[in-house]
């Protein structure tokens, strides 16, 4: 059953690969396209159009070919990784989440599940190319550095609490990782504005949809931090303990605490809203990655060898 899984985790890859290439090419066009601006609209210096008309608005394009065709790919990618996700809980006889290269594969699942049904709310198909390359280079360090074959759970993963604290944890990380892509995207069309960029929502509408984005993944993280403090007092006894996982997690909730605060009390707008929000999901990041792997404490899962 595991490997099935591991093909269906390869394959995976192999379709947001495709759908990385139609998203990135659909980008590639579009500012091709919408770069140019016709000659006789210009006057002589460059700043308005013959005759002192103002130059006509340009509507947003609709997605293109190439982003209709990424999307699809995405939502088969989403998928089949999902199948492999479960296809691995089969094989460990438990839910797919208990060491570094489970909980990649299903964040990377999750981190795209919200982002496709995040059309049912707001079309955000041009951040297509920030999500599949996450999910491909996320999806191919897991499996390349991170790969272990199923394990038994150590006593203190053996609770309900493992389901709850971790699927949650995860589903905050999904909208995390989509707040920071607006805010990225936010970024760029703060100093840029010709081309593909022209399609694209205004600075100031990505970066309400961040904030809004971000506030839901707060208050899961929020759960995230209470339901592991809880859990801490049923396996190890105490509530809090300065364990570098739980200093990292409380960390990660101050800093996105302290964006929502400073921009909806204190005015923070532009670009110093989203380079907030993305040093909150570089410390997301930073405690999958780093902690997991060079800090020895009692929430070493990472399930390598060198634990």
């Amino acid at each position: 059953m595991d490997a099935a899984g591991l093909l269906a985790v390869y394959s995976a890859m192999a379709v947001y690969t495709l759908a990385f290439a139609a998203f990135a090419i659909d980008v590639a066009k579009r500012s091709a396209a919408r770069s140019t601006v016709p000659r006789e609209l210009v006057s002589v210096g460059g700043d308005s159009p013959a005759g002192g008309q103002s130059p006509p608005a340009i509507a947003p394009a609709e997605a293109g070919r190439g982003a209709r065709i990424g999307f699809v790919l995405t939502v088969i990618g989403w998928v089949v990784l999902v199948a492999g996700a479960v296809f691995r809980g089969l094989a460990a006889g438990r839910v797919p989440w208990a060491n570094m290269y489970e909980f990649a594969l299903t964040g990377v699942a999750i981190i795209v599940g919200v982002f496709v049904l995040s059309r049912l709310w707001r079309d955000l198909t041009f951040l297509g190319v920030f999500i599949t390359g996450l999910a491909v280079v996320s999806l191919g360090t897991a499996t390349l550095n991170f790969y272990v074959p199923p394990t038994p759970l150590p006593p203190a993963l053996q609770t309900y609490w493992l389901v709850i604290h971790v699927f949650v944890a995860t589903l905050a990380t999904g909208f995390f990782a989509l707040g920071a892509g607006l805010s990225v995207v936010q970024l760029v069309k703060e100093r840029r504005t010709n081309g593909f960029l022209r399609s694209l929502p205004s600075a100031e509408q990505l970066e309400d949809l961040g904030y809004r984005v971000g506030v839901i993944g707060f208050i899961f993280w929020t759960f995230t931090l209470v339901a592991g403090a809880i859990w801490a007092e049923h396996a190890w006894g105490r509530y809090w303990g300065w364990d570098t996982k739980e200093v990292w997690t409380f960390i990660i909730w101050v800093l996105y605490a302290g964006y929502i605060h400073a921009r909806a009390t204190r005015g923070w707008r532009g670009s110093r809203s989203a380079w907030l929000q993305i040093i909150g999901f570089a410390a997301v990041v930073f405690n999958f990655t780093v902690v997991n792997l060079f800090f020895k404490g009692l929430h070493a899962y990472s399930g390598l060898s060198s634990e």
